[in-house]
């Protein structure tokens, strides 16, 4: 359990304080930004959100450069990214903030594409993320902050920006999901020969 897996275990537990404060109702407030009124709650479960996924990065920038990759730091990270944006996006179902479809969307692919990456271990394969899959995270990490912010500062001057986000948000997961499979489409075709024997 070094420094890098530390911050991962701490992403994990920040999962059910963005949670918690999305969902339930606490009394600590609201702020008015123009005609758009915004809780204490979400903004805190907000700035959470943003944290956790800031350390997304950061251990393992600090596991590379400290040489301390680990068999543990491999499953965790993208357990704990898993977690935090499939917990963020039922949450906003739940706040009638995001269409249920566009969750299961997004949710279906990620688990789709652990599967295939887990299908390339057994093989010996790493499957590495792709510029596409890097886009994808940052796309959806700022359509849930505008969908948790409930579209302030935009809703201010009638710009519709987490409207739009969500929009590419689904379009970009399916696009890469797409182009996962596409590029290691051998370990399909390998796993499906498998099955047949």
């Amino acid at each position: 359990m070094n420094v890098a897996n530390k911050i991962t275990m701490a992403r994990i537990f920040l999962v059910p304080v963005v949670m918690i404060f999305l969902l339930v109702r606490f009394d600590l407030g609201s702020i008015q930004f123009g005609q758009v009124t915004i809780t204490v709650s979400e903004l805190i479960a907000t700035l959470v959100f943003v944290l956790a996924a800031v350390t997304d990065g950061l251990d393992g920038y600090i596991a590379r450069k400290n040489k301390i990759v680990t068999n543990l730091g491999k499953f965790l990270d993208p357990l704990a990214d898993k977690l935090l944006i499939t917990a963020a996006l039922i949450s906003l179902v739940e706040m009638n903030r995001l269409e249920a479809w566009m969750a299961i969307v997004i949710i279906s692919r990620e688990f789709a594409v652990t599967g295939l990456r887990l299908i390339g271990a057994v093989e010996g394969k790493v499957i590495a993320a792709s510029a596409l899959g890097k886009a994808k995270t940052i796309i959806q990490i700022v359509a849930i902050v505008a969908l948790m912010l409930n579209n302030i500062p935009f809703a201010e001057y009638s710009i519709p920006f987490a409207f739009i986000a969500k929009w590419l948000a689904v379009m970009i997961t399916v696009i890469s999901g797409v182009d996962y499979f596409y590029k290691n489409r051998k370990f399909v075709s390998l796993t499906t020969s498998n099955s047949k024997q």
